[in-house]
């Protein structure tokens, strides 16, 4: 296992061209979630999706002006070695599908993996929290942050996508709160199916978004507890402003800030840019 205790960030430098391109990207979309929420609504989190690019671009975008917190990767050993190539003020999301015997050891090695936002069965819970409960005994110094977590619901019922059935998502989120001390249970998470995204008229609202607040509020009267207790993770590059017009306080945003993705295999963990250039 990698140890990340007392890890510094390897430097890295930012081609000021790409960091000023990747700012007004970003600066677009914030402007775009301002205008898709009430008024009178709560701030909606934007975690900025960095699958399969390189931790330049990260950096640029945790650097001032933006100064952002919250990033997201699909891929565990992607995310390991990026961790422990930035700054540990950055806040990680794994939006990936989740393998139970992974689960441990992401909870354990990554310090300030914020959330987990695919969780969708019991044991994979369990592994978390088993992850989680290493990482405090081990950094003492740690303080007990718990990890948080979303249940993933697949409200879209495409075969393809994970996410527990809406019906069985009350007992997955009560498991999360009385079995799994070291975890916090963030809220609901789901991907909707894209075409009913775009296919939705003006004016109505994307049925797997409506269903998602639905089985938060249903899980929300079967544990006892109240509305804003549990938060809504919806809405990606392609739909996020419908996903924050139905009630959404998390949007999940990467090729629209960070451009066309590479292949897995031509995927870079760090890019060279020389000297004078950052």
């Amino acid at each position: 296992m990698t140890d990340t205790k007392d890890q510094e960030p390897a430097e890295m430098r930012v081609d000021p061209a790409r960091a000023k391109h990747l700012s007004s990207n970003i600066s677009s979309i914030l402007s775009r979630i301002e205008s898709a929420k009430p008024s009178s609504g709560p701030p909606v989190r934007l975690v900025a999706v960095s699958k399969l690019k390189p931790a330049n671009d990260v950096l640029a975008l945790h650097s001032a002006p933006h100064n952002h917190l919250h990033f997201g990767e699909n891929y565990q050993q992607e995310l390991l070695q990026k961790s422990l190539l930035l700054p540990r003020e950055i806040r990680w999301h794994f939006i990936g599908a989740l393998q139970t015997n992974k689960c441990k050891p992401l909870a354990e090695q990554i310090p300030n993996l914020w959330c987990v936002e695919s969780v969708d069965t019991g044991k994979k819970a369990d592994q978390l929290e088993k992850g989680r409960a290493a990482l405090c005994e081990k950094e003492k110094d740690y303080g007990g942050v718990p990890l948080r977590v979303f249940v993933q619901a697949n409200t879209s019922g495409e075969e393809e996508k994970s996410g527990v059935e809406p019906e069985g998502a009350a007992e997955l989120c009560r498991h999360v709160r009385e079995q799994c001390p070291h975890l916090k249970l963030q809220g609901l998470m789901t991907i909707g199916a894209i075409a009913r995204s775009k296919g939705a008229k003006e004016g109505v609202e994307n049925e797997d978004f409506s269903r998602l607040r639905e089985v938060r509020d249903q899980v929300v009267k079967e544990l006892g507890l109240q509305e804003g207790d549990l938060e809504l993770s919806m809405g990606m590059s392609e739909d996020f402003e419908s996903a924050i017009r139905c009630g959404s306080n998390e949007v999940r945003v990467g090729s629209t800030i960070f451009g066309e993705r590479p292949a897995k295999g031509d995927a870079k963990i760090k890019e060279t840019v020389e000297e004078g250039k950052g």
